[in-house]
C-alpha cells in the first residue's frame, strides 16, 4: 500500500536496515514536480552528446579544413572519451560524500564544453585541440554526464535504471538531427560557423538546466511507492522488479570481486564496437557512392537507435534478467557489425541502412543495464560510485574503438575492421555467462542474475 504524505518526514526502515525517508512532496523541496528534474537533466545531455556523437560527422569537414588524415582526426576524439569516461568516478565519489552539488558540476562543465568547441572551431593544430577538445571539452561532458545521472538516480531512487537509461539515450539520439544535417550540408568553410553556434547553444542550455539541479534529502523516496513492498521485490506498478543485492558494497570492495572486473572488461568491449560505428559510419560510407542522403540516414539511426532503445533494454531485463539482457544486447550488436560488412563489402545503399539500424539497436543499450546491474550486485547505498568504476571502462573504449580503429581501418580496410568489431561484440556477450552476483555461495554457481536469492541469503 502506498504511503501518504505526512507534514513531516518519517523514516521507514524495510526487511534489510535499508531506512527511507517518507512524506515529503518534491514541490515543497524544489518548488517543482520531480518530472522536471528529468526533463532538464534529458536537455542537457541531449546538448552535451553531440560532443560524441556529432563529432564522426564532422570528421570529413575537419579533414578538409585541417588537412588532416584519417588517424589524426580521430584521436581527438578517442582522448575526449577517455577523459569524459575517466571524470565519472571522481565525480560520483564527490557526489556520495557531499563534497560538491549538481549544480556546481553542471555549470563547469558547461564552460568547459564550450571551450572544447571553440578549441576545434578555431585552431588546425592538432596539439591545440587534444589540450582543449578532448582534455577540457571531454572532462566538462563527464562532469555533466555526472551531474545529470546522480541527479535523475537520487530522485526516482525506485525507477532509476529506467529513468537514468532514458536521460542516458538522450546522450546519444538527441545527436541524431545534427549528425544528420551535418551529412548533408556541412562543408570546410562552414564549419567553424556551425561550431560556433553549436558551442553557443550547448552552453545556454546545460547551463539553464544546471541552475535548477538540487538533489533531495539523503535517502528521501516518493510518498506513492511502498519502499517495504519494493525492497522485497513486488511486481506492482513502480515497485522493484529485481531482487536486492545479497549485501551493500563499498567501491573498494566491489573492486575485489570477480563480477565488476567481467563487467568492466565487458563494457570497455562493447563501448569500443559503439564508438566505432557512431565514429567512422560516414567516413566509411561515404566512398560507397550511397550518395549523402542515405550517408545521413544510416548516421542518423546509429545514433539514434543508440540512444532510444536504452530504457527499452532495462524494461527488458525486468522480465528475462539483466544478465541474458544483456547477453542479448551484446549479440545484435554483433549482428550489426557483420551487417555493416556485408554491406562495404557489397557497396549496397539498401544493406547499409538496414546494417546501420541493427548495430544501432545493439550499439547503446548495453550501457544502462551495468547501472542496474551495479545497483543488483553491489547494493544501493554505493551504487554511484561502484557504476563510476565500471563506467570508466569506456577511456579505454575510446583507446581501442576510436583510435586504434583508426590505424586498423588505414591498414586493413573497412570490411575487416567491422568483421573484427563483430569478433569483439561476440567475445563481450559471451563473457556475460560469466557474470554472477557477488556473496552468493560457490555451491550455487548457476543461480541467475536477476532472481530473487534463496531464503536465508541474505548476508
Amino acid at each position: 500500500m502506498a504511503e501518504e504524505r505526512t507534514p513531516h518526514p518519517r523514516d521507514v526502515v524495510d526487511w534489510s536496515g535499508r531506512h527511507y525517508r517518507i512524506g515529503e512532496d518534491p514541490r515543497e523541496l524544489i518548488g517543482w514536480p520531480r518530472w522536471s528534474v528529468l526533463v532538464q537533466a534529458w536537455v542537457a545531455m541531449a546538448a552535451v552528446g553531440v560532443l560524441q556523437y556529432g563529432y564522426g560527422a564532422v570528421a570529413p569537414a575537419l579533414m578538409a579544413r585541417n588537412g588532416w588524415s584519417v588517424v589524426e582526426v580521430f584521436w581527438p576524439l578517442a582522448g575526449w572519451v577517455v577523459f569524459q569516461a575517466a571524470v565519472g568516478l571522481p565525480a560520483a565519489q564527490l557526489r556520495e560524500r557531499g563534497r560538491v552539488g549538481p549544480r556546481g558540476l553542471a555549470l563547469v562543465g558547461a564552460g568547459c564544453c564550450e571551450l572544447g568547441l571553440l578549441a576545434l572551431a578555431y585552431s588546425p593544430h592538432l596539439p591545440v585541440v587534444l589540450l582543449g577538445y578532448s582534455v577540457v571539452g571531454g572532462t566538462g561532458a563527464g562532469l555533466v554526464y555526472a551531474a545529470c545521472t546522480s541527479t535523475v538516480g537520487k530522485w526516482y531512487p525506485e525507477r532509476s535504471a529506467v529513468r537514468v537509461g532514458s536521460v542516458t539515450g538522450a546522450f546519444a539520439y538527441g545527436s541524431a538531427p545534427v549528425v544528420a544535417g551535418a551529412v548533408l550540408g556541412l562543408g570546410p568553410s562552414d564549419l567553424r560557423p556551425a561550431l560556433l553556434v553549436a558551442a553557443a547553444v550547448l552552453f545556454l542550455l546545460v547551463a539553464a538546466a544546471g541552475l535548477n539541479f538540487t538533489d533531495p534529502p539523503a535517502r528521501w523516496w516518493p510518498a506513492h511507492v511502498d519502499p517495504r513492498e519494493w525492497a522485497l521485490g513486488g511486481r506492482g506498478a513502480g515497485r522493484r522488479r529485481t531482487p536486492p543485492a545479497i549485501r551493500e558494497f563499498s567501491a573498494p570492495e566491489a573492486l575485489h570481486t570477480r563480477a565488476l572486473v567481467v563487467m568492466a572488461l565487458i563494457l570497455m568491449c562493447a563501448g569500443a564496437v559503439s564508438l566505432f560505428d557512431a565514429a567512422f559510419l560516414v567516413v566509411l560510407a561515404a566512398p560507397l557512392g550511397a550518395g549523402a542522403v542515405v550517408v545521413a540516414v544510416a548516421a542518423a539511426l546509429v545514433t539514434g537507435l543508440n540512444g532510444a532503445t536504452r530504457a527499452l533494454a532495462v524494461g527488458v531485463s525486468e522480465r528475462i534478467g539483466c544478465r541474458r539482457a544483456l547477453g542479448l544486447v551484446l549479440a545484435v550488436q554483433a549482428l550489426g557489425q557483420l551487417l555493416l560488412a556485408a554491406a562495404v563489402h557489397t557497396a549496397s545503399p539498401a544493406l547499409l541502412v538496414v546494417a546501420a539500424a541493427v548495430a544501432g539497436l545493439g550499439g547503446g543499450a548495453f550501457y544502462p543495464l551495468f547501472a542496474a546491474l551495479a545497483r543488483e550486485y553491489f547494493g544501493e547505498d554505493r551504487a554511484s560510485e561502484v557504476h563510476g568504476v565500471v563506467y570508466s571502462a569506456k577511456a579505454g573504449s575510446g583507446v581501442l574503438g576510436v583510435g586504434l580503429a583508426a590505424w586498423a581501418v588505414v591498414a586493413w580496410g573497412a570490411g575487416t575492421t567491422f568483421l573484427v568489431a563483430a569478433a569483439v561484440a561476440v567475445a563481450a556477450a559471451w563473457a556475460t555467462t560469466a557474470l554472477r552476483r557477488p556473496g552468493l555461495p560457490r555451491t550455487l554457481p548457476g543461480v541467475p542474475a536477476c532472481r530473487a536469492p534463496l531464503p536465508g541469503l541474505t548476508t
